[in-house]
């Protein structure tokens, strides 16, 4: 190894049980560093059988570093993660909004804690994981620079990149992380490990959704941790009351909703944390479902923020959220400062502009912008801006009105003043 590798000589790598980590031990292993595998503990709970999967991921884990040859350390978080992740998330749903707990998990227990454990207790000076991603410090840190700061980089294997997921670590942690696989794609990775004998993971599944949860309905789950708040669905063309929920932190925008006694589904258009009541309607594509503008609370930048936000100009760049497709869309993000006569790119909130409207923009969710290759950072999302049907764009209001009358001949027109009933 080179020079400085050797200074990074001993890693402190992140088994989770997974294919991803024991290739990323393998690969690393090989380029001869001392490789210490520690498995971290965020979750204890059973699901609805009583099960855990934390402690056959643990197990999995284990026998990954016995097959390399290399230490395995268990870690518990699961107090932090109860505190910093879970209890996080739980109040956000309280408020309406929609969170990310995996985004708070890389945040708050994955990397910074993860690397002062490696430092403080096992006395190395970076750790690795099995993301999908790339740093501008390379592989190895072979580019290490602490003066210039590390940029963020998209893993070459796009549809497997998880840059998103990490939008939120700070500088620190991400100087001295490495990502062993962000120049390789998950085929390759399921090879590697097939021809290494790593047959126990290597066609293991990926993990997907909410941990914890498991196989559990989300409604169910959530209500264990929130009591009911009951409310009106009500519709929004007509501001009829047209059925009854238990509380708005069991749904989501853009969420379908089969209320009883109603033959169409309904679905999500708003959350009114107020009044705990949700504005529903009745086409997936409804036009108060799209807007073209997001905006979000204070970006939390990876690197530094783009020089052209101090100078009064917005960043052009991409923003990918969270939803149905995943799309990286164009946008212009720019800054909606608190104070006129000083722009901080630091703390003011911040207007993404989107060439064209988008499905579904949900307050608690995570915009995460873009310039190529590389992430600068992410928001939280506040709200959407007007929507199509707010300002009724193409004269969508309107005909959406004509059509409802249509279906109903015996409603009055749009000119006629409905009869006092008080005069009958």
């Amino acid at each position: 190894m080179s020079g400085l590798a050797g200074r990074f000589r001993r890693v402190v790598l992140g088994v989770s049980g997974g294919v991803d980590s024991a290739v990323s031990a393998l690969l690393l292993k090989r380029k001869g560093y001392e490789v210490i595998g520690v498995f971290m503990r965020n979750w204890d709970l059973g699901d609805e059988t009583g099960h855990c999967s934390n402690d056959a991921d643990a197990e999995d884990a284990e026998w990954v570093c016995r097959k390399l040859d290399i230490p395995f350390h268990e870690i518990n978080y699961v107090k932090e993660y109860w505190n910093d992740v879970f209890m996080a998330m739980v109040e956000d749903y309280k408020a309406g909004l929609t969170p990310n707990p995996d985004i708070l998990c890389n945040k708050n227990i994955k990397f910074r804690p993860f690397l002062n454990h490696a430092k403080e207790v096992l006395n190395a000076d970076v750790v690795a994981t099995g993301h999908y991603a790339r740093t501008s410090f390379g592989e190895h840190l072979e580019k290490y620079d602490p003066r210039n700061g590390v940029r963020l980089l998209r893993a070459m294997d796009r549809q497997k990149d998880q840059t998103f997921f990490l939008s939120q670590i700070d500088q620190t942690a991400l100087q001295h992380t490495m990502f062993p696989l962000g120049e390789y794609t998950k085929d390759v990775v399921r090879m590697i490990a097939k021809s290494a004998g790593l047959d126990r993971v290597a066609s293991k599944k990926d993990s997907t959704g909410i941990c914890f949860i498991g196989s559990r309905n989300f409604q169910d789950f959530i209500a264990e941790y929130i009591e009911d708040r009951p409310g009106d669905f009500i519709e929004l063309e007509t501001g009829e009351v047209i059925g009854k929920h238990r509380g708005i932190h069991m749904w989501t925008v853009g969420q379908r909703c089969n209320i009883p006694g109603k033959k169409n589904p309904y679905f999500v258009a708003e959350k009114l944390p107020d009044s705990g009541n949700i504005t529903v309607v009745q086409d997936e594509d409804h036009p108060a479902l799209y807007s073209s503008i997001i905006v979000t609370e204070p970006m939390g930048w990876i690197n530094r923020p783009p020089s052209s936000l101090y100078q009064s100009r917005p960043v052009n760049g991409q923003v990918q959220m969270e939803g149905k497709y995943w799309k990286r869309l164009e946008c212009m993000a720019m800054l909606i400062p608190k104070n006129p006569w000083h722009r901080n790119p630091v703390s003011d909130h911040f207007r993404i502009v989107l060439p064209s409207p988008e499905h579904a923009i949900t307050p608690g969710k995570y915009a995460v912008l873009y310039q190529g290759d590389e992430c600068l950072g992410s928001a939280k999302i506040i709200r959407p801006g007007p929507s199509l049907y707010t300002m009724d764009t193409g004269g969508c209001r309107t005909r959406l009105q004509q059509e409802r009358e249509e279906q109903t001949p015996n409603s009055p027109s749009v000119t006629e003043t409905p009869a006092d009933p008080k005069q009958q």
